[in-house]
């Protein structure tokens, strides 16, 4: 039997999750949801408005040691074999950072260009002071600004990856 190791290239399948058990990616799709490429979801399904994975790739493949994916996910794969699985709790500060209240700042509407009505919930790319994109989610609207938060939307949270190793190339 085969076992991964730095370098191969291998095929997996995951699902990630958060502490809460959502799950926000997965390359697995629901059984008997969206067939085909036309998103016919119905309420049988299991489908939500967030997203049913219709659109989804599959599983992923990626080079151990590549530093294609998370390197505990990467780290973990050596040594499995085809079929195994595992699950990996990935601490926020190794995955999307921990949540910082220094992101989250106010401007002046007068900053807005262009014909935006911000509204909670909106996402804006701003521009930062080295003229690299930020992009940002309005948080609070008020008469003279609006504030905006910066953290990536899964900043704070500890990730919970399963994985399985379909094969090795």
């Amino acid at each position: 039997m085969a076992f991964a190791k730095k370098g191969d290239k291998v095929l997996i399948n995951y699902t990630a999750s958060l502490e809460d058990g959502s799950v926000f990616d997965t390359t697995i799709k629901e059984a008997g949801c969206c067939e085909d490429d036309d998103c016919g979801c119905d309420d049988d399904c299991g489908c939500d408005d967030d997203g049913c994975g219709c659109h989804e790739t599959g599983p992923l493949s990626i080079t151990i040691g590549n530093e294609d994916f998370f390197p505990q996910i990467e780290e973990a794969l050596v040594g499995m074999a085809p079929g195994e699985k595992k699950t990996i709790v990935i601490p926020a500060a190794d995955a999307f950072g921990e949540y910082d209240e220094d992101e989250v700042f106010a401007i002046s509407r007068e900053q807005l260009t262009g014909d935006i009505v911000p509204e909670v919930g909106m996402e804006l790319e701003l521009t930062g002071e080295d003229d690299e994109p930020v992009e940002v989610v309005v948080v609070e609207v008020n008469e003279s600004a609006i504030v905006v938060d910066a953290n990536h939307p899964l900043a704070g949270e500890d990730i919970t990856y399963e994985i399985e190793l379909l094969e090795i190339a």
